[in-house]
């Protein structure tokens, strides 16, 4: 219910979705009685599509994040286990074209596989199944092996986790394929804007794991810098919004062990 009830939210949510949304209607109404409603409609969503544009809102939301776990410069002798979440594959495009589709969280894996090859006895597991709504059929994880195996990992030794559906379920699945005893020394990787969300559930979930942050996408003050772009200002305010509001609904629902989990 959580996995539903958060994807349907987000939809509405989604600020794309409703400067469209407030675009169509104003438009709609200008041809009513209510035109006068309609144009304040159309002006409020040119402002915010404005104070999108130049604002560095987006970017100040992600690099607070990025900034929370620092980069690992140095790991214990003896790792046990690596754990990279998904996020970096769409499965669906992958076996339509009979090729690997990634985006641009793909340190995910490059970091994995090189950590694997440093750890040659140490448990490798890919924990990523399907995160949309209505497609559960193909998973993630299913279709990574080939890829991984061209990385250097040898076939065969990676644990395929494919049912999570969310972050909370990547912990909460992961830690049951595995069992990790006592005193085990695992890596977790993720990108560092998915880092906190990421270490609060894993600790919910019992489990403490060395942050292993990936895939950077800001300077450290890059938040303070102007710039003039709908495109790029809307897609930084909807990653940051869609992660923040990720930390305040698993920490109210009792998913994660802090609103904003620190090293």
């Amino acid at each position: 219910m959580f996995f539903t009830l958060s994807k349907v939210f987000w939809f509405l949510a989604d600020p794309a979705n409703m400067l469209l949304a407030m675009l169509c209607l104003g438009a709609a109404l200008m041809w009513t009685g209510w035109r006068n409603f309609g144009r304040r409609l159309i002006g409020l969503a040119a402002l915010l599509a404005l104070a999108t544009a130049i604002l560095p809102v987006g970017a100040f939301m992600l690099v607070k994040l990025e900034n929370r776990f620092p980069i690992v410069t140095e790991l214990p002798g003896r790792v046990d286990g690596v754990i990279s979440i998904g996020g970096v594959a769409n499965q669906f495009i992958t076996m339509d074209r009979g090729q690997i589709s990634l985006n641009g969280s793909v340190e995910r894996l490059t970091e994995f596989a090189a950590l694997g090859r440093r750890y040659p006895k140490a448990r490798l597991v890919f924990s990523g199944g399907s995160g949309n709504l209505l497609r559960q059929e193909i998973k993630e994880a299913d279709v990574l092996g080939p890829f991984l195996e061209s990385l250097g990992l040898e076939p065969g030794r990676v644990i395929f986790e494919n049912q999570s559906r969310n972050t909370f379920e990547n912990a909460v699945k992961t830690k049951e394929a595995v069992n990790p005893g006592p005193g085990e020394t695992w890596v977790l990787i993720t990108s560092a804007f998915h880092m906190p969300r990421s270490v609060g559930v894993f600790r919910k979930a019992g489990w403490r794991v060395i942050p292993y942050p990936v895939d950077f996408g800001f300077e450290r003050d890059e938040a303070l810098k102007f710039s003039f772009s709908l495109g790029s200002g809307l897609g930084r305010l909807r990653a940051g919004l869609h992660e923040w509001l990720g930390l305040v609904f698993y920490w109210l629902s009792g998913k994660s062990e802090d609103f904003f989990p620190m090293p």
